[in-house]
């Protein structure tokens, strides 16, 4: 069985802002790199095999921080893993988006990347980790949108549907007859 752990970046100005970052090249904040300090510290515990990660700087740095404080873990970029394209919204809080496009902005079409696109990208991606790392324990540092739907897609139950924290820690068992999630939105690091 190969075991995927995702991890969440950490923060950003942006997140802090309540601002739309999808494809935005938007780096960790002083806070951000802390949180990646402290995943990692975590992870350095366990042990991994391999790390994958977005090429967004907010993923890459969180990956890079978790590979030195491993003994350089071999880190992959795959754009892939990239966040779900925001389209129009990108950059934007909520009040600034209903000032603009008023309260029903969300049925407007912003020129968000389509559900079908991030699912066949992520699961191709997915599917060649599993193929490339049979039996391995691999690391994939990515974005919040992004790994919310690759989870329902791995392992489809309303209990993993909410939204995920920052450096969180997600384990899923990949396995031939049915996935299972090992653990969930974890950030006991950051206590």
């Amino acid at each position: 069985m190969t075991i995927i752990g995702f991890v969440r970046h950490g923060v950003t100005a942006w997140n802090k802002e309540g601002r739309a970052q999808g494809s935005s090249d938007i780096p960790l904040d002083e806070e951000g790199f802390e949180m990646a300090a402290r995943v990692a510290d975590r992870l350095a515990d366990e042990q991994w095999d391999v790390i994958y990660s977005s090429q967004q700087l907010r993923a890459k740095q969180t990956a890079e921080v978790i590979a030195q404080k491993m003994g350089n873990v071999d880190v992959r970029i795959d754009p892939r893993l990239r966040e779900v394209g925001g389209g129009k919204i990108e950059g934007t809080t909520e009040a600034e988006r209903i000032e603009k496009w008023g309260e029903g902005w969300r049925q407007l079409d912003m020129g968000f990347e389509p559900a079908e696109l991030i699912l066949a990208r992520g699961t191709e991606c997915l599917t060649e980790i599993q193929q490339q790392h049979k039996g391995k324990r691999v690391l994939v540092v990515s974005h919040g949108s992004f790994i919310k739907r690759m989870i329902q897609a791995l392992v489809p139950d309303p209990a993993y549907e909410k939204s995920l924290a920052n450096t969180s820690l997600t384990v899923i068992e990949l396995a031939d007859d049915k996935n299972r999630c090992e653990l969930f939105n974890c950030t006991k690091h950051l206590s």
